[in-house]
């Protein structure tokens, strides 16, 4: 398994905005050592962009499919990943 990282890109359908969900997946992140975003969408939705070690992308696709307690995630669709991600990991 090659250590070299990866990006992933999701969005998040559900009850995911009110509900603690940007700042959770942000805490799930940095534990995870990874890169990226979380940002609410005019539809509804949460989009998360990461960037890391496949293991950890693979982690938190798995916490984004269960979201915090108020949540309930009824979609978690994998879209194209974009070309950059900043470092850290900002809510927007």
């Amino acid at each position: 398994m090659s250590g070299a990282a990866a990006t992933m890109r999701w969005r998040v359908s559900g009850r995911v905005q009110g509900v603690f969900f940007r700042a959770w997946t942000r805490e799930q992140a940095l534990q995870l050592a990874l890169d990226g975003s979380a940002t609410n969408l005019d539809d509804g939705s949460v989009e998360v962009v990461a960037r890391g070690a496949p293991q950890a992308l693979a982690q938190l696709e798995a916490a984004l499919r269960q979201g915090p307690p108020r949540a309930r995630v009824d979609a978690l669709e994998r879209l194209a990943p974009p070309a950059s991600v900043a470092g850290g990991f900002a809510i927007g």
